[in-house]
């Protein structure tokens, strides 16, 4: 822990001085980076690994740039380091990396194409869900940003087509995104809940749209955006499952209203999930996902700020107790496990532009946020548990 911290300390210390030294490059070239370190701890289950005990492996690490070309040709991209429990192990990672061509920009139009490793637009936070200055809290709303489902959710290989009309009125944006996902391990413990011998693969394009409006002065943004992402799992010789596919569709209605010392957010979130042929050992077939949240931010000072959030999400909103679906495992998962409530109290506290120090509390009613990687035997979860967090986050 000492390592980590006096890590942060020492950016922090350089931070300055590196933003005012990439500054006198000739503008075209832009370097950023940021470091962020959190101590989590539960009164049960494990989040963000052994968090009963005070977990320390939340950390994150990143370095992005960007290369202006030409005036319509930029070419940018982020190198990652996360270490997030039992779920990432700190490697390094491509986060995103991509050329934007804008074809058409003038004060009311913007036409343009991004091909490489784009971030989907996903929601309010998930193209900037990894920079800790970026996000409402320590944590995003978890039934909506699922971080067992991260890289799933993260980031397409592939073409993005996007538009934008600026008026009098405010300005309208449109994407349009076709490639494959990023599937990681993370992605086969959650649809599937264990690591069964064989591979999960993507199968076809995965698309992305989204449709935004702000006000001329972003006062407000409304938006709604979806992605349809197809998995193909093709089962080794001692898996119990059988080959099978996996078809999840997941859109999102999002709104935000900015006010000189408040912002009001709220999303809400539906996943239809279809699984198919994985043999008569799989007790799942199809069932509609649900999730909202409503968040609000009071800032106390300009470098002071108060969160407060309530969530919701449910493994079915056709079966919001989890009766029926545990009834699908013979009661060996709980009920609760198909369900998430869960209050959040958050303290964002700016020590300077480079430094930020988080608090926060949340308490939990069910466990469907958790990670079944992490909590891998459902009949030691605990229904009712709280959380404590605290984090420190520097950026150059």
């Amino acid at each position: 822990m000492r390592i980590r911290l006096g890590t942060i300390a020492l950016l922090a210390g350089l931070g300055t001085h590196w933003a005012h030294a990439f500054e006198l490059a000739d503008g075209k070239l832009h370097v950023n980076g940021f470091a962020s370190q959190a101590v989590v701890n539960t009164s049960d289950n494990r989040y963000f690994g052994d968090s009963p005990s005070t977990s320390f492996d939340f950390t994150e690490l990143g370095v992005n740039a960007s290369y202006q070309v030409t005036p319509a040709m930029l070419v940018s991209g982020q190198v990652l380091s996360r270490r997030a429990g039992d779920m990432y192990d700190g490697s390094l990672s491509l986060d995103y990396a991509l050329l934007d061509y804008t074809f058409l920009s003038d004060a009311e139009r913007r036409l343009g194409v991004r091909a490489g490793r784009i971030k989907n637009p996903l929601g309010l936070y998930n193209e900037t869900r990894d920079v800790p200055f970026t996000r409402p809290g320590i944590f995003l709303p978890q039934v909506i940003y699922y971080d067992r489902l991260r890289n799933l959710l993260l980031s397409s290989d592939g073409v993005m087509f996007y538009g934008d009309l600026f008026g009098d009125y405010g300005s309208l944006s449109l994407t349009l995104t076709g490639g494959q996902p990023v599937i990681d391990k993370n992605v086969e413990w959650a649809y599937l809940t264990d690591d069964y011998d064989g591979d999960l693969e993507p199968d076809g394009i995965s698309w992305v749209g989204g449709l935004w409006y702000s006000t001329p002065t972003e006062e407000l943004k409304l938006g709604l955006s979806a992605v349809n992402t197809k998995m193909q799992f093709d089962a080794g010789p001692t898996s119990p499952l059988q080959s099978g596919s996996i078809d999840v569709t997941d859109w999102i209605a999002s709104l935000q209203y900015n006010a000189e010392d408040w912002t009001l957010s709220a999303e809400y979130s539906r996943t239809p999930t279809k699984l198919k042929d994985f043999g008569p050992f799989w007790p799942f077939d199809d069932w509609v996902a649900e999730g909202y949240y409503l968040q609000g931010a009071y800032r106390l000072r300009p470098n002071l700020e108060l969160m407060a959030r309530y969530e919701e999400g449910f493994f079915d909103r056709q079966d919001r107790d989890g009766l029926a679906a545990s009834a699908l495992t013979g009661g060996f998962t709980p009920r609760f496990d198909f369900f998430s409530k869960i209050w959040t109290l958050g303290l964002r506290w700016d020590i300077n532009p480079h430094v930020m120090l988080r608090l926060e509390y949340q308490r939990h009613d069910g466990t469907f946020s958790l990670s079944i990687r992490e909590n891998p035997d459902p009949t030691q979860l605990v229904r009712e548990w709280d959380v404590f967090a605290a984090s420190i986050s520097v950026r150059f």
